[in-house]
């Protein structure tokens, strides 16, 4: 079978990926998917697992889940585990997109295809990446945050440096600051990574740039919800939470309730009902061979990985009700307990 992949963008190359022959036929009850998760450390994860398995129950498959807890030889030697125990597939989330790379070497040596959840692994023949669009996750903050803040100091609180989605997202905020940098209407006063996207880390890299520079700063724009968070705490001990303009992501619960207070003004809403359902049947098509047609590839820095992008959607104020509420992500009383 041959899947088509007509590429998007100048960065992206049109090839036909042939996938290797039928495997024997197998019922869907028969069809095992193992689901390494790096981590359930942020409210996002618990609902990807949940849901993951509940899509996999309706689909009628097994599912076996590790959580790695954000440790690099755990998750390894979870996966060669379930490789050794006989999956059909394997959906990864890794915690290194560099060293997760070996895994997938091992399972296409078992005969087994690996779909790349959420973020890309790096420098390995990668079968298929799900995920959403990280690239416009950050154009639409920084879009958002310049139209809010058109001049001034921002910081950048990035996620961490191992996870490429964050690199993504990084490119994607600097595409749009750049023309405002050149006409020296903005100014990056602090630009920094968060390791293992922890809020801790993130609440001393924002406690740093404020006192570097004398707390004259004018926005942030930060990795995710939890990055938001830790870095209004450090706001708040200034007395500027609410004043400076903070940009997140992942809609957690605690980062809609901040938009709701005044503290914390866009989060980016990736619909992990889509996510994950679209996974289960992607990892199905996978272990049954089926043909997969797809319009993009992403460069891994090995291949041309076939990917699927979902679009995300910026939530504020004014769109709470029509987004998270209406999916059902998030309950009303919830929100604005």
């Amino acid at each position: 079978m041959t899947i088509l992949l007509i590429a998007c963008t100048p960065d992206e190359q049109i090839k036909d990926v042939t996938l290797p022959p039928e495997a024997e036929s197998k019922s869907l009850e028969e069809i095992k998917i193992g689901f390494s998760m790096d981590t359930l450390q942020e409210d996002r994860w618990f609902k990807d697992r949940d849901l993951f398995v509940e899509a996999a129950e309706k689909a009628g498959v097994e599912v076996e889940v590790t959580v790695a807890n954000g440790d690099d030889v755990k998750q390894v030697w979870q996966t060669e585990k379930m490789i050794s125990e006989g999956i059909d597939v394997l959906v990864v989330v890794p915690h290194n997109a560099e060293s997760m790379a070996a895994i997938v070497e091992r399972a296409h040596d078992a005969g087994i295809k690996v779909l790349s959840y959420d973020r890309l692994v790096r420098n390995a023949e990668v079968d298929l990446y799900l995920s959403y669009d990280n690239e416009e996750v950050g154009i639409l903050q920084a879009r958002a945050m310049t139209e809010l803040v058109p001049k001034g100091n921002y910081v950048y609180l990035g996620g961490a440096d191992t996870d490429y989605n964050a690199h993504l997202m990084k490119q994607g905020v600097f595409k749009v600051l750049k023309p405002y940098i050149d006409k020296g209407d903005v100014t990056v006063v602090f630009n920094q990574w968060t390791k293992d996207w922890v809020p801790e880390v993130a609440q001393a890299n924002m406690e740093t740039a404020l006192e570097v520079n004398h707390q004259q700063i004018d926005a942030v724009i930060a990795g995710n919800d939890a990055t938001a968070g830790a870095a209004i705490e450090a706001l708040a001990a200034y007395d500027l939470a609410g004043s400076v303009p903070v940009a997140g992501q992942d809609a957690d619960l605690a980062g809609v309730q901040r938009i709701v207070q005044g503290t914390q003004n866009l989060t980016m809403y990736k619909s992990i009902d889509d996510l994950s359902e679209r996974a289960v049947e992607l990892a199905i098509k996978l272990a049954l061979n089926e043909e997969i047609q797809e319009d993009r590839t992403i460069n891994n820095g090995k291949i041309n990985v076939p990917s699927i992008l979902l679009p995300p959607v910026p939530v504020d104020r004014t769109n709470i009700k029509e987004t998270v509420i209406a999916d059902g992500f998030h309950q009303e009383k919830d929100i604005y307990q």
